[in-house]
């Protein structure tokens, strides 16, 4: 029977929406519109419709009944916008379609039953006098930060304790120094072992001795037969950050009512679970004292162990670092591949172990084709004999490859074939099966890979993506980067090395469609920026309870509202603008020329930013017109903003009027002139936002005592301390505008043309509110003129 879409009774609708939400709950912490678009396709794939149209019509119904059965964790829109900027629905442009974020009630409670048991402080307690006093196998001790974090975890009673451990900082060693402290209290096998995969319950097994399982198999076996933990117990759950949030409450759960300990390690910073997860992250946020190991032992250079935590954390100034020490390359996608590629290349040569790392799976297997071919050439590769991989590749004796598939059945020494291993070829059978040892090992470790195995399951492994680089230690590494490219896997990438870990930073973005330009793309972007912007990047998965205020803080920020202001600033005035340039002298052609231009957007801007100064913008464009002829000029609009701009500058901060700029938080021009009384309320009210914003940022701000407050003075009392305030909330205001978060008030130095005009704005600011604060209790008559910024200028030309 074909079903058409007015079939399906609303009962059914109904409950094909729970199942939808419930199945991608299972799957993620949050989800957006597609996620669920996704899921009711799948479900209903084995459905027969009369036609695609009714096919997409139920699709639709049920997602609507799953949207209407999650939660809302997006807050609803701040500011009214006008008709032009509404969609068919009533929902604004200002909002992406289906750009709001679900969780589900279930995952919102097993989350604060998780934040509860973080609290209970029932458990067993153990001295660690004998770990702190003892070698450890290798013959030295436990480093100061292992010893602090692991007496923070064994003697704080927590049900539930988290220890976070960095990219080579050695959880390893400090996990098994816990070991032995427990169970010389607790007695042999009083430490257990899960972890989110069965690669990591193997890791943990080997590096600890402990038995030691995956999650979801050691639940199934607790259903199975009932199994669970007793009194006095530490379960340790290794690569936390990559468990789910419903494993961990049902784990926990159970180990309080056994009277056990859990113990989290991990690092949210790290590449995170393809499960609903961020758990990790939320119970280590909502300490103040969280256990977190701080020396990375893995790399050999002082400078890039404190460099590689900066990137951890998202600060700008390890860029720094970075570039001090000639570790960043730029240039054009191809020419950065190649680069790494070479640079690879005489790694191998010289004898080291070394790794390349892009985030793009097409230039991965480029990469392993350049270097699997350069190796036969060499004599490396014996090509002779070769087998099919199923991506098209090859591989023979001499090759690296990766396993992409566990295998119990497959074993290699004392552990089996697991997802993500790497592995030197050694011998190729005529049947397709490939004998394979160990990345690494110079004997023993080796395994008879099946030919069906090898044909679905292998590929190259020159060059692989940040998350197969995960766990893999190599002198050397080199990192292919695009501008896409979340921090996590960013710094995955860049801890590989033990020696040296070398971004190329690619300052393009191939036109594989050869369609030119495109409109975001920025013709002063540089690998600084690109860094940057990867650094606020932040691709892992929060927690429904971190989205929602994550969610509150993206849609209430300067950054979001100020582009709102600057979108409806434009379109309100614009008739306003092309009467200015009709009426500047210009020709018909050049008239028309300026108004269809790119640049007319900028060049209003620019004109609106006069006008906030008090100069006369009516006579201020006929007399840049006329300063100059257009003869050379390729684009009349961008040489008068150039032109408004530069006599802007030049006269701005002279001090000629006492008048304050007519700024929103001392940062954003005014919207000025007539305008729709729509387009004026809808202005007001994000012109109210931005400054109430500002103000509770740089209230938190010296609540908190974060250190860029300190460049701003102690606040003065008496009449100047407003002032001060509005001095001190124009540079929040920059800061929340362009994702500051350092210790320097100002950050980084701008590089964008915008960018570096908002930057002397607050700097201008950041001085006023130093003068304020040295001047104390006085207050100088003069000083209301910079109270909100620069000084406003009567211009004349």
């Amino acid at each position: 029977m074909l079903l058409r879409a007015e079939d399906l009774p609303r009962e059914a609708v109904d409950a094909f929406g729970v199942s939808v939400m419930m199945a991608v709950s299972e799957k993620r912490a949050t989800w957006r519109h597609w996620n669920l678009t996704a899921e009711a396709a799948r479900q209903t794939m084995s459905y027969r419709f009369a036609s695609a149209s009714d096919r997409e019509a139920v699709v639709g119904l049920i997602v609507d009944a799953a949207e209407r059965t999650s939660l809302r964790l997006t807050p609803p829109e701040l500011a009214s916008s006008p008709v032009e900027f509404q969609r068919d629905d009533g929902t604004s442009v200002f909002r992406p379609k289906h750009s709001v974020v679900f969780t589900s009630t279930e995952l919102l409670d097993a989350e604060s039953r998780l934040l509860e048991r973080a609290v209970l402080l029932t458990a067993s307690r153990v001295a660690l006098r004998a770990a702190a006093s003892s070698r450890l196998p290798g013959g030295g001790r436990l480093a100061d930060d292992q010893l602090a974090a692991l007496s923070c975890v064994a003697g704080s009673g927590r049900v539930i304790d988290v220890l976070v451990g960095p990219a080579g900082a050695g959880k390893t060693t400090a996990m098994n120094a816990l070991r032995r402290a427990w169970e010389a209290a607790h007695g042999a096998g009083s430490v257990v072992g899960l972890a989110p995969s069965a690669a990591a319950a193997t890791v943990l097994a080997t590096d600890l001795g402990i038995a030691t399982e995956n999650l979801a198999k050691w639940w199934q076996t607790h259903i199975d037969q009932g199994s669970s933990f007793r009194a006095g117990q530490l379960v340790i759950i290794d690569e936390a950050s990559l468990a789910g949030t419903l494993p961990l409450d049902r784990v926990t759960a159970l180990a309080v009512d056994a009277g056990a300990k859990v113990l989290l390690v991990g690092d949210y910073a790290q590449l995170q679970s393809v499960d609903a997860g961020g758990a990790f992250s939320l119970l280590v946020h909502d300490r103040a004292d969280a256990p977190e190991l701080v020396d990375v032992h893995r790399l050999v250079h002082e400078w890039e162990k404190t460099a590689s935590l900066g990137l951890r954390k998202g600060h700008p100034e390890s860029i720094d670092l970075y570039a001090t020490h000639d570790r960043l390359r730029d240039g054009s996608t191809e020419a950065m591949a190649d680069a790494a590629y070479v640079a690879w290349r005489a790694d191998i040569r010289s004898g080291k172990s070394t790794v390349l790392i892009s985030d793009s799976n097409e230039a991965v297997a480029a990469l392993n084709v350049r270097a699997r071919t350069e190796l036969i050439l060499e004599g490396r590769v014996d090509a002779l004999h070769e087998v099919a991989l199923h991506d098209g590749t090859r591989a023979a004796v001499g090759d690296t490859v990766i396993t992409r598939r566990n295998d119990r059945r497959l074993y290699a020494s004392r552990s089996w074939v697991r997802n993500g291993d790497r592995w030197s070829v050694i011998g190729v059978h005529r049947n397709g099966a490939v004998e394979v040892r160990r990345w690494g090992r110079r004997w023993g470790s080796t395994v008879l890979l099946p030919a069906s195995y090898v044909a679905e399951h292998v590929e190259l492994g020159y060059a692989v993506t940040s998350h197969r680089a995960q766990g893999i230690t190599t002198d050397t590494a080199h990192v292919v980067v695009a501008p896409s490219m979340p921090r996590e896997n960013l710094y995955v990438a860049m801890t590989r090395g033990r020696e040296a870990n070398t971004a190329y930073i690619a300052v393009d973005r191939p036109d594989v469609a050869h369609v030119g330009p495109r409109p975001g793309d920025a013709a002063d972007v540089t690998a600084r920026s690109i860094l940057f912007g990867i650094l606020q990047h932040v691709g892992a998965e929060l927690s429904a309870h971190e989205t929602l205020a994550a969610e509150q803080d993206a849609w209430g920020s300067v950054a979001q509202l100020a582009a709102e202001y600057e979108t409806l600033a434009a379109a309100a005035q614009h008739d306003r603008w092309v009467a200015a340039v009709r009426a500047s002298g210009l020709s018909h052609k050049q008239t028309l020329n300026v108004i269809n231009s790119d640049a007319f957007g900028p060049l209003t801007a620019e004109l609106r930013r006069a006008e906030a100064h008090f100069v006369d913008e009516v006579a201020l464009l006929p007399r840049v017109v006329v300063a100059r002829g257009f003869e050379d000029a390729q684009d009349i609009a961008a040489v008068l903003r150039a032109r408004v701009a530069a006599v802007v500058s030049r006269y701005t901060g002279a001090g000629r009027t006492r008048r304050s700029p007519r700024h929103v938080a001392g940062l954003i021009p005014r919207a000025l002139g007539p305008m729709d009384t729509a387009m004026h309320q809808a202005l007001v009210e994000r012109a109210d936002l931005i400054e109430s914003r500002a103000a509770d940022v740089l209230d938190h701000a010296l609540l908190v005592g974060e250190p860029w407050t300190r460049a701003l003075g102690a606040a003065p009392r008496g009449l100047a301390a407003a002032a001060w305030r509005q001095n001190g909330c124009a540079v929040a205001a920059y800061r929340d505008r362009y994702g500051i978060t350092g210790a320097k008030p100002l950050g980084a130095a701008p590089e964008s043309t915008a960018q570096r005009l908002d930057a002397a704005l607050a700097r201008a600011a950041l001085e006023a509110a130093q003068r304020l604060a040295k001047k104390g209790h006085t207050f100088d008559a003069l000083l209301p003129a910079v109270a909100a910024g620069l000084p406003s200028a009567g211009i004349r030309l």
